[in-house]
């Protein structure tokens, strides 16, 4: 499934613009901070708007012309940097959330499969404020494998995670991109952390 993306948007006399079409497999946004990765994935996401262009997935227009699909319309999986669980809800009632999101129509992945597939079950009962930063982006994860997403956005998932657990999660991506060949646009400005995931890469210079 492939994800065209052309698009532009000013911050005062800055200018973000990309133009460029992802594949299947996992696309990195590779450059230094600043330069737009997270405000690009943001554009996708519909959280932010561009000032002009198109974002298509798999022929499908999320922005553009007269279209600009609100984001519980887009079909989109995003896993930030800090996880952003919700802290009152436990680890399975998370789950749920992303779940109970998707039209049932759409869904692809039961819950006891992504727990399986995640090696969460351990975790369910648990309160967010309880797990590690690893434990928590699988959960985090699985949420947003959970709302039955099209593509799957990951804006530097790895960064606050010390290195054993950084090699744990980046072989979760690994199975997702190569298992359930879900296309990811992915943030990084790790150069080893993109030259280990991505199979293709955008390079911005802000």
């Amino acid at each position: 499934m492939a994800i065209e993306i052309d698009v532009e948007k000013r911050f005062g006399t800055r200018t973000i613009a990309a133009c460029f079409t992802a594949e299947s497999g996992l696309t990195a946004l590779f450059g230094p901070s600043g330069a737009g990765k997270t405000s690009i994935l943001n554009m996708v996401a519909g959280l932010l708007r561009p000032d002009r262009g198109h974002i298509r997935v798999g022929g499908r227009t999320l922005f553009g012309a007269d279209v600009d699909l609100p984001p519980e319309a887009r079909r989109i999986g995003y896993v930030f940097q800090d996880g952003r669980l919700f802290p009152h809800r436990r680890v399975k009632a998370n789950l749920l959330y992303g779940y109970h999101l998707a039209d049932p129509a759409r869904r692809w992945m039961g819950f006891d499969e992504a727990v399986a597939f995640l090696g969460i079950e351990p975790l369910l009962g648990r309160w967010p404020q309880s797990l590690s930063g690893g434990e928590a982006q699988r959960v985090a994860i699985g949420r947003a494998l959970l709302a039955g997403p099209e593509i799957l956005l990951m804006d530097e998932p790895l960064s606050s995670l010390d290195a054993a657990r950084r090699g744990d999660i980046m072989a979760v991506i690994e199975r997702i991109r190569d298992e359930l060949r879900l296309p990811i646009l992915y943030v990084s400005h790790d150069r080893a952390e993109v030259d280990r995931l991505a199979t293709e890469v955008v390079t911005l210079n802000g």
